[in-house]
C-alpha cells in the first residue's frame, strides 16, 4: 500500500514538473540570484496608454531576442495581444537577433516561429546587428536589411537609421553624415546595438561608440536613439537634448543589473523581460514599455526638441 502511494506521488510530481519545467527552472535561477521574476500573467488585461491618433507612425522596439526560449515566446504573446488595440506596422530589432547557431533551423526556431502571428499580420521587422550576430544576417529577407549592414528607411514623417555599432568605420560614418545632411524628415531616429549611455553593471556606456556618433547626432538633429546589448530596459535622462532608450530584454534578462542611483537613469526595469511600443504624432513621441507579465513598467510622451543646427553654411 505504501509503495503504491509513493508511486502515485512520484508520478504526480513527474507530471507537475513536466508542465512546469520552465517555471521551476526560473524559480531555481531566482533563488540563486536572490531576484524574483514574476510568472507570466496570460490573462492580464491590456491597458494601452498610447493615443492611436490618425496618421501617426506606430511601431515596436525590442532587442536581444534570439534565444527561442519559452520566455521569449511568452513576451511575443503579449506583443500580439497589444497589437490588437495598437496596430503597429513594423518593429525595430536592436541586435543580437541570433544567439548560438545561425542555420535555417535557428532562424525558424528563434524568430519565425516565435513571431509567426505578427509576421502573418504583415508586421515588418527591421534589424540591426549585435555583437552575437553574423554579418550575413543582412541577407535574411525577414530582417529587411536589403543586404546592407547599415541603412535608412522612412515611415511618414520619421526617418529611421539602422547602424552597425560593431564596426563604426569611416565608410559608415561618411554614409551617415551624407544621409543626415540632406534629410528633411521631421523626426530622425537611430537604432543600433551598443548604447552610448547605459547604467548597466556588466557593460555600461559604450563610450567609443558615443565619441563617434554623438557629434553627428547633435550636428544633424537626431531626436531619439534606441539600443540593446544590456538585458534590461532603461530610459536615459536626455543627453545634450537627445532621448536615449535601451530595450535589450526581448530574449534574455540580466536581473538587478541597473546600477542604483545612476545619474543617467530616468526610469529602468530589470526584473523581467520587456518591449516598447511607440507612436510618433506631430511633435510628440509617445511610448509604453510592457513586461512579459503584461505590466506597464514605463510610459509617457516626449516633445520633439528644437535643436540648433551646427551645419556648415559654406
Amino acid at each position: 500500500m505504501k509503495r503504491n502511494i509513493a508511486l502515485a506521488l512520484t508520478l504526480a510530481a513527474s507530471i507537475f514538473c513536466g508542465f512546469n519545467e520552465t517555471a521551476l527552472g526560473q524559480a531555481a535561477s531566482n533563488r540563486a540570484t536572490g531576484v524574483q521574476v514574476a510568472a507570466p500573467a496570460v490573462s492580464a488585461p491590456v491597458k494601452l496608454t498610447l493615443p492611436v491618433k490618425d496618421g501617426s507612425v506606430r511601431f515596436m522596439v525590442v532587442g536581444d531576442t534570439g534565444t527561442g526560449t519559452n520566455q521569449q515566446q511568452e513576451l511575443a504573446n503579449v506583443m500580439l495581444r497589444y497589437r490588437s488595440v495598437f496596430p503597429f506596422e513594423f518593429a525595430l530589432l536592436m541586435g543580437d537577433n541570433m544567439y548560438g547557431g545561425e542555420k535555417a533551423a535557428d532562424f525558424k526556431a528563434k524568430f519565425e516561429d516565435i513571431y509567426k502571428p505578427l509576421l502573418d499580420a504583415k508586421v515588418k521587422f527591421y534589424a540591426s546587428l549585435g555583437n552575437h550576430d553574423e554579418s550575413n544576417q543582412r541577407f535574411y529577407d525577414l530582417f529587411n536589411m536589403n543586404g546592407e549592414e547599415y541603412y535608412r528607411f522612412t515611415k511618414g514623417n520619421v526617418a529611421f537609421y539602422a547602424l552597425n555599432s560593431n564596426y563604426m568605420d569611416k565608410r559608415q560614418v561618411k554614409w551617415m553624415e551624407e544621409q543626415l545632411a540632406k534629410d528633411t524628415s521631421e523626426w530622425k531616429i537611430a537604432f543600433f546595438h551598443h548604447p552610448p549611455y547605459s547604467s548597466g553593471g556588466k557593460h555600461g556606456s559604450s563610450s567609443g561608440v558615443r565619441e563617434v556618433v554623438e557629434p553627428i547626432f547633435l550636428k544633424y538633429g537626431v531626436n531619439a536613439v534606441f539600443n540593446g546589448h544590456e538585458h534590461f530596459y532603461e530610459r536615459i535622462k536626455p543627453q545634450k537634448g537627445i532621448y536615449y532608450f535601451i530595450s535589450g530584454a526581448g530574449g534574455k534578462l540580466r536581473p538587478g543589473d541597473v546600477k542604483d542611483r545612476s545619474p543617467l537613469t530616468e526610469k529602468a526595469f530589470d526584473r523581467d523581460m520587456s518591449f516598447m511600443l511607440l507612436e510618433v504624432s506631430g511633435d510628440q513621441l509617445h511610448f509604453q514599455v510592457i513586461s512579459r507579465t503584461g505590466e506597464t513598467v514605463d510610459s509617457g510622451v516626449l516633445t520633439k526638441q528644437q535643436q540648433k543646427s551646427s551645419r556648415a553654411t559654406n
